[in-house]
């Protein structure tokens, strides 16, 4: 799907309310007031399989200790497919669209696999004390001529000439050069998740320092002892998973968690 697609696919999914593979949700949009935060108000729409299956969680209730954003490195409707498997306990409670809308798929207190089973600390420690974020994103481009290709080349996603749609850092990241963008919209959606999920669960607001913050947790004993905001990356070598990346605007979220 090309980058200028995306916008229809995910109106057509709040219409259709259906997934890649035709699996109905129930959609429901819900507020949270946030007093006395600058943020305001959470906006968010619970996003439940009609059928009522839940068998992509677990109710068993953990400690949360951090946040660990990812993107999905696909679309929409894809990415609910992925999240939303019968009985394939990998998922997350928050994906937020490109659109900015938070799709609430499950309660945040319980938990499903998210980091993976090669995790530094654990796929079942880290996942469960946890609470992971997924943004709506294709990550990685490779560059053929004009046209940046997603999905291991799979198909276009944009042309060089569409500079909103992706990132080309100074220097390569994991095999990288070009990234796709997030969108403003997801900035906004995710400061305000982060700053109600850190109130809610006692996380701190705080970040890796600069110099760490793309560099895998050195030990088990680290990586289960961390807290604040961190990344995939930080759980996952290279040559196994790129995301968030510097292709991130780290800055901006940053500023808007800890204001």
């Amino acid at each position: 799907m090309k980058a200028s697609s995306i916008a229809d696919q995910e109106q057509d999914f709040a219409v259709s309310k259906t997934d890649a593979d035709g699996k109905l949700f129930d959609l429901a949009p819900f507020s949270v007031d946030m007093p006395g935060d600058p943020a305001g108000t959470l906006n968010a729409v619970d996003c439940t399989r009609h059928d009522g299956d839940t068998s992509y969680y677990f109710t068993e209730l953990v400690e949360k200790k951090r946040i660990v954003v990812h993107f999905t490195e696909g679309f929409l409707k894809g990415d609910l497919f992925t999240l939303t498997q019968t009985g394939n306990h990998v998922s997350v409670p928050f994906l937020i669209a490109r659109d900015g809308t938070i799709y609430n798929l499950w309660a945040s207190k319980n938990w499903s696999y998210h980091v993976g089973p090669k995790a530094v600390g654990g796929n079942q420690t880290i996942s469960s004390s946890s609470v992971a974020i997924e943004l709506s994103n294709i990550g990685p481009l490779t560059l053929k001529g004009n046209e940046l290709w997603g999905a291991d080349n799979a198909f276009v996603y944009c042309t060089l000439d569409e500079t909103d749609f992706y990132t080309e850092l100074p220097q390569v990241y994991r095999g990288y050069s070009y990234y796709a963008t997030f969108t403003t919209a997801q900035y906004t959606s995710l400061i305000t998740l982060l700053r109600f999920l850190t109130t809610k669960y006692n996380i701190p607001r705080s970040f890796l320092p600069e110099d760490s913050r793309y560099n895998l947790f050195g030990s088990d004993a680290d990586a289960q002892a961390s807290t604040g905001i961190v990344t995939h990356v930080n759980f996952r070598p290279s040559g196994e998973k790129v995301d968030i990346g510097p292709a991130f605007d780290w800055d901006t979220v940053i500023a808007g968690v800890t204001a």
